[in-house]
């Protein structure tokens, strides 16, 4: 570890701190529509945009119309997707001809399975991807298909986190807001502003953005090479300020056309943390205390701040199995030398891969710059760890306040428990419906991330069996041993916690996977968020109960810790067996010179 790279690590740390309170109170303005900069100009867009759909905006309503209209959207939603998907060889756009007769003999098709994972994967802002961007899906399909879910998906998330702070906040309420009327206010006034400068910064850091068919080049060695180009930064903004984290190109955001340069990095980290840390403010902002809102971005950054730690000490300190070579590495280029550098870029160095690797898992992001599967054994249990706790840790766009406001229910329940009171959490009692509602949460994730991943293992068998009678490998893992099981955890984990990032080394693209990842996916999208809404709304019709001198406070350091200890406990006890079988034995077994 080197003094510029902590350097680097606390400047993203302090710009984001600094970023939260204007953000979070341009949100709160947002979303209970109070007039902002943005109004003059894009309030007539609004206001004709609910005319042209037959929208009543100010129709408030409750939590089961909240849900029911946010799973119709993302149905229907899903089969628009899936739709284009399969059709692409027959729509514009598309000028390497994909998925049609005179397709390029290096292009994948789109089978149903790989379609239906795909625009499952995006309609839950998952953005799993099993095949290669660049030589499967044709302009439209990345523009209209997959970007649109940028968009939709991230604006969903930010709407559950804001019907919860609504639940919080109101008294004695029936209805949540206007689920169709917080959408558009979030794309219009919070997503796209911001992507529209983020796209002209990521051109001018020399991201393609048109729609030229690809280039064929001829090497200095005289073969030929394909170099692939598109609408890539349009799509690249969105991707990383809504947490998709689903790459235009294969290599994701290490390749230079998503991500050329140290400072677009910096940037795309900057931008995966910026709305949830604000939204933490918003919080505050909405329940009339700001404190509370700061206490629980303590807590996340608590958290992060021991994740990257760990991440960057032991990549810094590499595979002791490796000899290291007296080469001369300026630190100007790389930022460290020695220490782990397998599938790092060099233009970013350890300390930036092992940043992103813990923002991008923090948050439901996905995004990668450099490979997961290369990272030392606890090096990759960070951005593992981070998704098993439910990716609060700043989190997803919505999805990281809302997950973290359930564990600090649970967390008042808990003390309530040990002190004999009954738990009150910002003004409002926490009883029976609540804590059932935060249990679904958390064991919805954990049932499904250890099933699945089991279920993944047991079908992993070379010689026929009752389950396997064709005596097929399911299971198609370049490495053996724990890192194997590694692999597959690591990826129902990102399936469920909707993140998207892999630990590569397992090929997924079959129809098993596909079908059993989407599953995954549905679970950890929907089967989590009606549970925050039926909590929202019982939460809404509570009254109000003023704090007394029996009440536990719940924006001081004491609640701050005890938020992280239950966060760390719920996952410990979840996730430690499996953990113990994978990243951490294979720590051990690198220590003793076996490697996998």
């Amino acid at each position: 570890m080197t003094a510029i790279g902590w350097f680097q690590i606390l400047l993203f740390a302090v710009i984001i701190a600094l970023c939260a309170k204007p953000l979070g109170a341009y949100i709160y303005a947002v979303l209970e529509s109070k007039n902002h900069f943005l109004s003059r100009l894009l309030r007539p867009l609004e206001t004709n945009s609910y005319r042209l759909v037959g929208i009543d905006p100010d129709h408030d309503m409750t939590w089961i119309e909240y849900s029911q209209s946010l799973l119709a959207f993302s149905l229907v939603s899903l089969l628009f997707t899936y739709a284009i998907l399969r059709l692409q060889g027959l729509l514009p756009f598309n000028p390497m001809q994909f998925s049609t007769a005179n397709a390029p003999s290096w292009a994948t098709a789109l089978t149903p399975d790989l379609a239906f994972n795909t625009a499952m994967s995006f309609t839950t802002n998952t953005n799993w991807q099993a095949y290669s961007g660049e030589n499967t899906l044709s302009y439209l399909s990345q523009m209209l298909g997959l970007a649109f879910h940028n968009w939709v998906s991230a604006a969903a998330g930010i709407v559950v986190a804001v019907a919860l702070i609504r639940g919080f906040a109101r008294r004695t309420a029936q209805g949540l807001g206007n689920f169709w009327a917080d959408m558009t206010r979030t794309c219009l006034y919070i997503l796209l502003p911001i992507c529209f400068v983020y796209s002209l910064f990521l051109v001018y850091q020399g991201v393609p953005q048109n729609f030229n068919a690809y280039t064929e080049a001829t090497t200095i060695e005289g073969s030929k090479q394909i170099i692939p180009q598109g609408p890539i930064a349009s799509q690249e903004s969105i991707k990383m300020l809504g947490t998709n984290g689903g790459g235009f190109l294969n290599a994701n955001s290490s390749h230079p056309f998503e991500n050329p340069t140290p400072l677009s990095n910096f940037i795309q980290l900057l931008s995966i943390f910026l709305i949830p840390a604000a939204l933490t403010y918003t919080f505050g902002k909405a329940i009339g205390d700001t404190r509370q809102g700061w206490t629980l971005l303590s807590a996340m950054f608590l958290l992060f701040f021991a994740g990257v730690f760990i991440c960057y000490h032991f990549e810094a300190q590499g595979n002791p199995n490796v000899a290291r070579q007296n080469v001369e590495i300026s630190t100007k280029t790389l930022g460290d030398t020695g220490g782990n550098m397998e599938g790092k870029e060099v233009r970013f160095g350890l300390a930036n891969s092992a940043l992103f690797a813990t923002v991008t898992t923090d948050a439901s992001c996905g995004a990668v710059n450099a490979m997961h599967d290369s990272y030392t054994p606890l090096g990759g249990l960070i951005p593992l760890l981070n998704i098993q706790l439910g990716e609060i840790v700043f989190g997803g766009v919505g999805a990281g306040l809302y997950g973290m406001l359930i564990y600090a229910v649970l967390t008042v329940f808990i003390a309530g428990l040990m002190v004999g009171r009954t738990p009150e959490y910002v003004g409002k009692k926490i009883e029976k419906k609540e804590v059932k509602m935060a249990m679904l949460f958390v064991l919805a994730a954990a049932f499904c991330i250890l099933v699945f991943t089991g279920l993944a293992c047991i079908l992993n068998l070379p010689e026929k069996s009752l389950l396997n009678p064709q005596g097929a490998t399911w299971n198609n893992i370049n490495n053996s041993g724990p890192h194997g099981l590694s692999e597959i955890l690591y990826a129902f984990s990102s399936a469920t916690g909707n993140n998207g990032s892999a630990f590569a080394g397992l090929s997924v693209n079959t129809p098993f996977y596909n079908t059993l990842l989407a599953l995954a996916m549905f679970i950890g999208r929907f089967l989590m968020i009606v549970p925050v809404l039926a909590m929202a709304g019982s939460l809404a019709q509570k009254k109000y109960v003023p704090a007394t001198s029996g009440t536990f406070p719940t924006y001081t350091w004491l609640f701050t810790l005890l938020l992280i200890s239950i966060i760390l406990i719920v996952g410990a006890l979840t996730f430690f067996p499996a953990l113990t079988l994978g990243p951490i034995v294979e720590h051990f077994l690198m220590n003793e010179h076996r490697l996998f």
